[in-house]
C-alpha cells in the first residue's frame, strides 16, 4: 500500500525508467501479493494443496485490493493518478501468480506419484 501511494517526485521522470515501467511494477507487486498470500494460506491450513475456491478468493481479494489502491490514488493521494491500465496490470500479476502456484503444486504432486 505504501509503495503504491508514495510521492515519487522528480525520480519518476528519470531516464532510467522506460515507458510502461509503472505497469511492470504493478504486475510484480501483485504477483508477490498473491504468492505470499497463498503461501500463508497453505501454511495456516497445514496442507500442500490449493483448491479452486481458496485460489479464486485469494486472487479476487488481491484484485479488489488493487482497485482500492487505484481509488485511493484517484481521490485521496492527488499526486498519483488512479487508472484502469494499472488495475489491469494488478490483475495480470495476480492471475500470473495463481497460475504459477497451481502449476507448481500440480507438478510436485505428479512427481510424488
Amino acid at each position: 500500500m505504501i509503495l503504491c501511494n508514495i510521492k515519487l517526485g522528480p525520480i519518476s521522470e528519470s531516464p532510467m525508467f522506460f515507458p510502461g515501467f509503472d505497469k511492470l511494477v504493478h504486475c510484480g507487486f501483485f504477483f508477490m501479493v498473491v504468492v505470499l498470500s497463498a503461501n500463508g494460506y497453505l501454511w495456516q491450513k497445514g496442507t500442500d494443496t490449493l483448491k479452486f475456491m481458496p485460489a479464486f478468493v485469494i486472487t479476487a481479494i488481491s484484485i479488489i485490493y488493487g482497485g482500492v489502491i487505484e481509488l485511493l490514488q484517484l481521490y485521496v493521494f492527488t499526486w498519483r493518478d488512479g487508472n484502469w491500465p494499472d488495475l489491469f496490470a494488478d490483475a495480470v500479476g495476480a492471475c500470473m501468480a495463481i497460475f504459477c502456484i497451481l502449476v507448481i503444486i500440480g507438478s510436485v504432486k505428479h512427481v510424488k506419484k
